[in-house]
């Protein structure tokens, strides 16, 4: 996926690269897997908004995400209204809930992505 002039290999390297400050170290994230790319987000130097951008930033990568891949995006909008929700054991409570709670933040993108999916669809049916 390409996001922000740079081609990464999945859509959690490009996520992990945006902590960086430098574009020279996003660039070292454009081969990683998306283990790699985690491991290696975790050890960065934080740009400084970081916490007041990363809902953003994910929003971003993720709209990148399905917009470049239609397949993808057709299984997104295949869900139709069903609520989305990023459920894991490992704790996360940002992006996901661990026994149904947390914030669910990627789950309210992929449902925000899937809606302005399914408009662009709709006008360009009309």
């Amino acid at each position: 996926m390409e996001y922000d002039g740079l081609v990464y290999q999945n859509s959690e390297a490009a996520f992990q690269a945006q902590k960086c400050i430098d574009r020279k170290d996003r660039e070292q994230f454009t081969q990683l897997n998306p283990s790699e790319a985690k491991k290696a987000g975790r050890k960065v130097q934080l740009r400084k908004d970081w916490e007041a951008v990363k809902i953003q930033v994910m929003t971003e990568i993720v709209r990148a995400k399905f917009i470049q891949n239609q397949e993808l995006a057709e299984m997104l909008i295949e869900t139709n209204d069903a609520y989305l929700e990023e459920g894991n054991t490992w704790g996360d409570k940002v992006w996901g809930t661990v026994n149904g709670q947390g914030a669910n933040n990627l789950g309210k993108i992929l449902m925000q992505i899937r809606d302005e999916l399914c408009a662009r669809q709709n006008s360009s049916d009309n």
